[in-house]
């Protein structure tokens, strides 16, 4: 909206004007008529009309809080801007040839924001613009957070393995998938091509068409305050989080031969002889099928445990008197899938290491290679397990790597 400086005295908007002192007047000695510099400047001609703009304009309802308030003044100079509501003023710089304002500082949801303008004309005459607009309110909005997987935070400035996605949290379910993916911002050192794919609902996650190179360095930013994420809800704050890929840590468990190579850095250091699941089905206590195949697939390890109570009751298996039912405390334990498998010492199980599987899904390893183990995998390591009948699921665990990455 532009107003004047004229309009602005037709409406009473507070202008300010010279003071004009009237006074005598009389001739000099050479007949030249005198008159008092004041007068003088009065019968001066009128200086350009003062024209302000500012956008957002007067009386704008339904205002994004990212957009930038941007005032100018033509015929003037500007003197001072104010951006504020409820006692609180919003951060700008004026230009440096003080013609233009522009907000630094963030609006927020379902405020009103009144704008004040002073500006000097070419006389030094000061006159005063006000004007108000509203942003918007959503019905809700959405935070994030960053995960190393459903049951553990991602720790900013951590180190991780090369099959650690990127895994990107919201707190409400997002509709408006490409409007969230503009907000999200993946930087690798080195570059390294990748994608997002959203798991479910609230959960996104991005990786490469391979495993991290060791000493990948990642940075991720999800701008996403002000960003429509559908069905009225928006982005509450904007959030952000690095971290780095260390050492390339790969075990591969193999259920016919009963050994698990272990490679760091490409290099073979480890052949371990395990046990794994026995295989076959069981009905639990509500009617489910419980298997005991290991899960064959890419598996990243997502927690590691000192000790760890496993019960067959956790997946519906309840009667003591069940020859497949358990409870104990297992020690050195790698959380593997969600659904209970981990690589653990198995102390009991030593005759049937690298000879035979015979655990309810676990990897079973021997104390010293377990200590071993333990002591040198971390979160994103992978554990690739081979020649099993049943697959390991997206899901189940960080399967993001059992996806092909033509269909990812």
């Amino acid at each position: 909206m532009m107003i004047t400086r004229r309009k602005l005295i037709a409406t009473g908007l507070g202008v300010t004007t010279g003071l004009v002192t009237a006074g005598c007047s009389r001739e000099s000695s050479s007949g030249a008529a005198w008159s008092q510099p004041g007068l003088a400047a009065a019968s001066a001609p009128p200086a350009g009309d003062v024209g302000v703009t500012v956008t957002p304009a007067a009386d704008a309802t339904k205002v994004s809080p990212i957009e930038q308030v941007v005032v100018a003044v033509e015929n003037g100079t500007l003197k001072g801007v104010s951006v504020a509501a409820g006692g609180k003023t919003v951060a700008g710089k004026l230009g440096s040839d003080d013609q233009t304002w522009r907000s630094t500082g963030k609006l927020a949801y379902g405020k009103t924001y009144t704008v004040t303008v002073s500006v000097a004309d070419s006389t030094g005459a000061l006159t005063e613009h006000t004007s108000s607009f509203s942003t918007l309110k959503p019905a809700g909005t959405a935070s994030v957070t960053f995960q190393a997987n459903a049951l553990t935070a991602l720790q900013a400035g951590g180190t991780y393995g090369v099959g650690q996605p990127i895994m990107v949290n919201f707190s409400r379910s997002v509709k408006n998938r490409a409007e969230a993916e503009k907000a999200m911002v993946v930087e690798t050192t080195p570059a390294v091509e990748g994608r997002w794919r959203w798991i479910d609902g609230q959960n996104a996650h991005w990786r490469p068409a391979k495993y991290w190179t060791p000493g990948t360095k990642i940075s991720v930013k999800v701008n996403l305050f002000g960003h429509d994420l559908g069905k009225g809800v928006y982005g509450g704050s904007n959030a952000s989080t690095n971290f780095t890929i260390g050492p390339s840590r790969i075990a591969i468990a193999d259920a016919s031969t009963h050994r698990m190579k272990v490679y760091i850095d490409g290099k073979m250091v480890r052949d371990i002889p395990i046990s794994m699941g026995k295989g076959g089905t069981a009905k639990g206590a509500n009617g489910e099928v419980i298997s005991y195949w290991t899960r064959s697939g890419p598996h990243v390890v997502m927690t590691r445990e000192p000790a760890h109570r496993m019960t067959s009751a956790s997946y519906g298996l309840v009667d003591p008197k069940d020859p497949n039912y358990y409870d104990e405390i297992i020690k050195l334990c790698l959380r593997i899938s969600y659904s209970g498998e981990f690589v653990h010492m198995a102390d009991w199980n030593i005759d049937a290491q690298g000879d035979r599987n015979t655990s309810h899904g676990c990897i079973n390893v021997g104390p010293d290679h377990a200590r071993w183990f333990y002591d040198t995998f971390r979160l994103g390591d992978v554990v690739e397990v081979r020649n099993t009948p049943r697959r390991m699921g997206l899901t189940d665990g960080v399967g993001d790597w059992t996806v092909p990455w033509d269909k990812w």
